[in-house]
């Protein structure tokens, strides 16, 4: 606990946009992007699921809400049951998500995301065989950067021409143009985990000779095509993002020093204004740490290599103490902290990490419909 009454991680944070104020949001906590897999039609609607989900984490006092993987067409979903954005009634399904969490208070964000070879996979829940959903259970063939299956399971992809990399380049941009009606108040572009934008960092995984392979220029070329489309789609206003898996923990794969040259380039050059540090997704390997804050050292370095930017940067993985992640703060290892696994095991963490730091109980983030629970 603080002695002090006065928490880092309770204390407000802006998030820099190329033109006016940022985004203020009440505290550093954020909730970190996870499938529900609850979209029941195949259609990327949200549901009455979503809507609880998202509205609890809100009430339960985090500072901005990041919604899970929200596909830029159809066949960039990661699953049959995901979120997509790419239609109306898509649009509107998320306006209601974002209208009520605001009523509570939060920030909200949407990852945008295309899978690539990772998509049209079995959802990943407690009875999932993991691999490719059958094309009879709402699977389709899947797009990526080669022809190869991108994991054991996965069927081959088809590779895409430069025309289709432009195609999924405008989803984008059209996604981010949405996401702007739906009302969200940042964009976080997923470039992490092994879905279509790491497939096309990582030299382990792209092995194209065209201007798309080869050369880390190259490999750089299709994330900057997607930066620059989604900011010139997003109002200059609002901040965008991007979450980065900063190595993929085997030797010849991306490490922290090329996704900090990147990262460098894209916020002083392309207009991203937060970097979310998470790792791995391509391969499974023992190399991997895993643990409570696991990305802390990822997420220091990569604070240091933006330390001459106004960037935000957060960090996710294994984050569940409160003790740890004011630490985190306070050594200013990063600037914010992604919370996932906690979360889903109580969304009111913030609100209880908030009591346990010694924060005063008005300046608790909880809905003050639950003012009785005594924090």
């Amino acid at each position: 606990m603080t002695t002090d009454n006065h928490s880092t991680l309770f204390s407000p944070l802006t998030i820099a946009a190329p033109d006016g104020p940022g985004l203020t949001l009440r505290n550093r906590t954020i909730l970190s992007p996870m499938c529900q897999y609850a979209v029941t039609k195949h259609d990327g609607v949200a549901t009455d699921w979503h809507l609880q989900h998202y509205g609890a984490m809100a009430a339960g006092g985090f500072g901005m809400l990041t919604i899970e993987s929200t596909g830029v067409n159809p066949v960039g979903r990661i699953s049959p049951n995901d979120l997509g954005m790419y239609s109306d009634e898509q649009v509107d399904a998320h306006r209601r998500l974002v209208s009520f969490a605001h009523a509570q208070g939060a920030a909200v964000a949407v990852q945008l995301n295309h899978a690539g070879g990772r998509a049209s996979g079995n959802p990943w829940l407690a009875d999932s065989h993991g691999g490719s959903a059958p094309i009879e259970d709402g699977g389709w063939q899947t797009v990526g950067m080669t022809d190869q299956s991108i994991a054991k399971g996965y069927r081959p992809t088809t590779k895409l021409d430069k025309a289709g990399l432009a195609e999924i380049v405008q989803d984008f941009a059209d996604a981010a143009r949405q996401a702007d009606e739906a009302g969200y108040d940042a964009i976080q572009i997923h470039a992490a985990h092994g879905y279509l934008l790491h497939q096309s960092l990582s030299p382990l995984t792209n092995t194209r000779t065209d201007e798309y392979g080869g050369s880390e220029e190259n490999r750089f070329r299709l994330t900057r095509e997607v930066v620059d489309a989604v900011r010139a789609a997003w109002p200059a206003t609002k901040p965008l993002g991007i979450r980065i898996s900063a190595t993929d923990w085997v030797e010849g794969g991306l490490d922290i020093d090329v996704t900090a040259r990147l990262m460098r380039d894209l916020v002083r050059h392309h207009g991203i204004n937060w970097v979310d540090v998470s790792s791995g997704g391509l391969v499974n390997t023992p190399l991997q740490p895993s643990g409570p804050g696991f990305h802390a050292i990822l997420g220091a370095q990569m604070k240091r290599a933006l330390a001459d930017t106004d960037a935000t940067v957060s960090v996710v993985g294994g984050i569940s103490s409160p003790e740890q992640a004011e630490t985190m703060l306070r050594t200013k290892q990063v600037d914010a902290v992604s919370i996932g696994r906690a979360a889903m095991r109580n969304p009111h963490w913030p609100a209880i990490a908030a009591a346990r730091l010694g924060v005063p109980r008005e300046n608790i983030p909880a809905a003050p419909q639950y003012w009785r629970a005594e924090w």
